[in-house]
């Protein structure tokens, strides 16, 4: 796949992988034909069945990021989010598999950051770490003037935001700034602090693979803690082809800089089975160590019910009827 990372191509020196390498840059392609076959392998592999998918579901849970992004955010179903993400499999499932005293959580609430404070209320009184992400810099379209962008980070960070997932600004992208780019996120980067910073591509708005491999590049060259494919607002969100660009991408920078990046798919996973499907590209794509909350996530807000009912049924052979597993 040209363009995409191979251990037997020259990659840059890793004093480069840490600024930003326009060089690099310039040189990307990427093989259309090539990613799209590759992502068809992907989903026409088998999926594990009984005790190995429910292992694999179980992991699967603990990698969610559970979200609400809606307009109608209130207090109390913030609060009800945090609760399902401090327990998100009910306790009898979780001892019947004997995992009931593995401590399993989501990996993160993420809300909008004027609900950032609701969820450290509701966590803290509920005696839980678990860790809070807010969208910012004018999510989900980044168009809001630079500033206004940066002291949306700096509120959620001071009202308690451990991780902060920003949106790049596509016109950039789009125009072939890329030196632009990687400034306005080495900025967000500075507001974030110590909070780990997420940087959002959006690449339903970006065009072509080429462009999401720059995009990729350029964010993991500015700081980016993860990459992370969506805003789940466009049209186009989550696709396994661009999960294994950005992957490639990833790899690439960790076999230049020794530095690994995190990935986090969002928008339309919904399903217990895509989870399990994107669990498999990553363990093929970037290998073991990403298979775990710090480096892979999964943006979601309904995929923990199906997750659940899966589990119900691998438990007791019965699908459950919605009213009895506790909404997420």
């Amino acid at each position: 796949m040209e363009g995409t990372p191979n251990p037997y191509r020259e990659l840059p020196s890793p004093e480069l992988c840490h600024n930003i390498d326009l060089e690099w840059i310039s040189k990307v392609r990427v093989n259309t034909h090539a990613v799209l076959k590759r992502a068809q392998h992907v989903q026409a592999q088998k999926i594990p069945k009984k005790q190995w998918q429910a292992a694999w579901l179980l992991k699967a849970v603990t990698c969610i990021d559970l979200t609400t992004l809606a307009g109608d955010d209130t207090p109390s179903n913030v609060h009800r989010l945090c609760l399902k993400a401090i327990q998100p499999v009910r306790h009898d499932l979780l001892r019947a598999v004997d995992m009931h005293d593995k401590g399993i959580t989501t990996a993160a609430v993420c809300v909008y950051p004027s609900r950032v404070a609701d969820a450290v209320k509701s966590l803290r009184e509920a005696n839980s770490s678990l860790a809070v992400a807010s969208v910012a810099t004018g999510f989900p379209a980044g168009q809001t003037p630079l500033e206004t962008r940066l002291q949306e980070v700096r509120v959620a960070v001071a009202d308690g935001a451990t991780e902060i997932d920003i949106v790049i600004n596509r016109m950039l992208a789009l125009t072939g700034q890329w030196e632009a780019m990687y400034e306005e996120i080495r900025q967000f980067r500075a507001a974030c602090g110590d909070a780990h910073m997420k940087t959002i591509l959006a690449i339903g708005e970006l065009g072509t693979f080429t462009n999401v491999y720059k995009a990729s590049l350029v964010a993991m060259m500015a700081g980016s803690d993860f990459i992370k494919t969506s805003t789940g607002k466009e049209s186009v969100n989550a696709t396994y082809p661009v999960a294994i660009v950005m992957a490639r991408a990833i790899r690439d920078y960790f076999l230049c800089s020794g530095h690994k990046v995190g990935f986090k798919p969002a928008g339309g996973i919904r399903t217990a089975q895509e989870s399990l499907v994107w669990l498999a590209l990553i363990k093929e794509e970037l290998g073991k160590d990403w298979l775990c909350p710090t480096l892979f996530r999964l943006g979601a807000s309904s995929l923990l019910a199906d997750i659940e009912r899966q589990i119900y049924h691998h438990v007791t052979g019965q699908y459950a009827a919605y009213h009895e597993l506790p909404m997420a």
